[in-house]
């Protein structure tokens, strides 16, 4: 009784903070309207890459203390859609099915996977696993993909995040240890329908953050994790050819070049990820085109390097150029910026390019470049960065969904891209 009773007092302490912030007000340093999401403090939206929205763009899912809930765009009305403490995973692109994980977050720990409507209701199982994490869903959402450590129940990334008296390593020195380790792994994926598992590649190398093309059902992205520096971060593998050999997406040029935080494109066409040359001083966001290997920089101010960037989908007033975002830093991190900390929207502009015909290599062999055009969206001097914003545009582009400790404990805001009136 005593522990239901804490619980209760809890929930409804933070019912109370939360009642006391803001639900919207426009930005003063940018004009833009902000609008908080969410109730529950400690509330967050998914990582910037993976999709959190239904099919028809009305409905954006959230992480909440207690659950998972889904926001109408339109409305901001707020529906609890599972409770319990489980991770949120994604949406569905084809159905528009919400997905979690139950279970404990560790590799070596078996995991069921449900499917729930973004309305609520009864959920489902999708697949169980005996050990692995799953981090992503293909566009038909046939299947699954996940990775598996093996052997590591004491050395793995969980056991690296802390020292032996128990205090927490800093991100850079669990990084360096996690590398180092040298752990065996496998990206694996699941048949949703015969729950059939297959093994798509293995290796010491530290293989993350998979996510599945948004159009092309057996294409996967995935990086080496690690200190950028050391490892070449950006691959593509095929999961429908069972000797399919991983692509490496950028080969480094010069020393501690550093590419990572890669996105599919909305129509699964482009591969964008930050690219600095060299780490700390010159900072892109880089493209791949996948069908023809044209390359594409675009390049920005340092006070404009952003943990994660993000592309809208194209509109009928640019059809072949999308808005890009970035959700700044603070001067601690890799640019050093001395005034980093903004939500930017990114205009991107073309290096007007003289003749190239007759250059010795074909056109679509050299780097294309240009350059952000930035405008200021949300002011974050009050953001702690140990909490990345990852903000990401929502299907209509008029929006960018973030996470934020601005006002105190993490709550999940949008910004509207259009400055208000």
């Amino acid at each position: 009784m005593l522990l239901r009773a804490l619980v209760f007092a809890l929930v409804a302490t933070g019912a109370a903070m939360a009642a006391d912030l803001p639900k919207a007000w426009v930005d003063a340093a940018t004009g833009h309207r902000i609008v908080r999401l969410s109730e529950e403090p400690g509330s967050t939206s998914l990582y910037f890459n993976f999709n959190a929205y239904t099919r028809d763009g009305k409905t954006v899912v959230i992480a909440t203390p207690t659950g998972i809930a889904a926001v109408n765009l339109a409305s901001h009305a707020l529906t609890k859609i599972v409770s319990g403490k489980v991770r949120l995973l994604f949406v569905g692109r084809k159905s528009g099915l919400v997905y979690y994980a139950s279970g404990e977050a560790s590799s070596a720990a078996a995991k069921t996977i449900y499917a729930v409507s973004p309305q609520g209701g009864r959920a489902h199982v999708i697949a169980t696993i005996a050990a692995g994490t799953i981090q992503s869903i293909n566009a038909d959402e046939t299947l699954l993909a996940g990775v598996e450590e093996f052997g590591a129940a004491e050395i793995g990334r969980d056991g690296l995040m802390h020292q032996a008296e128990g205090a927490p390593l800093a991100k850079g020195a669990m990084m360096k240890a996690r590398l180092e380790a040298n752990i065996p792994m496998r990206i694996f994926t699941v048949e949703i329908k015969t729950g059939v598992v297959r093994t798509v590649t293995q290796s010491h190398d530290w293989l993350n953050h998979l996510n599945f093309s948004p159009t092309d059902p057996n294409l996967l992205l995935y990086c080496h994790e690690g200190e950028w520096h050391r490892v070449d971060r950006l691959w593509l593998i095929r999961t429908d050819l069972p000797d399919a050999k991983p692509l490496k997406l950028h080969s480094r040029s010069m020393a501690m070049e550093i590419a990572g935080h890669e996105w599919f494109s909305h129509d699964g066409k482009w591969i964008w990820y930050d690219l600095q040359t060299p780490r700390g001083e010159d900072f892109w966001v880089a493209g791949y085109e996948i069908a023809s290997g044209k390359r594409l920089w675009y390049h920005l101010a340092r006070n404009e390097w952003s943990v994660h960037y993000h592309s809208s989908p194209a509109t009928a007033e640019a059809p072949d150029s999308a808005l890009f975002s970035g959700d700044g830093g603070d001067n601690t991190m890799v640019a050093h910026a001395p005034d980093g900390k903004w939500l930017y929207l990114f205009r991107p502009v073309l290096t007007a390019e003289k003749d190239v015909s007759d250059h010795a290599a074909a056109p679509d062999a050299l780097i294309h470049t240009g350059h952000f055009e930035a405008e200021k969206l949300v002011d974050m001097k009050d953001h702690q960065y140990h909490l990345e914003p990852n903000a990401n545009f929502t299907p209509d582009g008029k929006w960018l969904i973030f996470r934020s400790n601005m006002l105190g404990a993490a709550q999940v805001y949008a910004v509207e891209v259009a400055k208000t009136p």
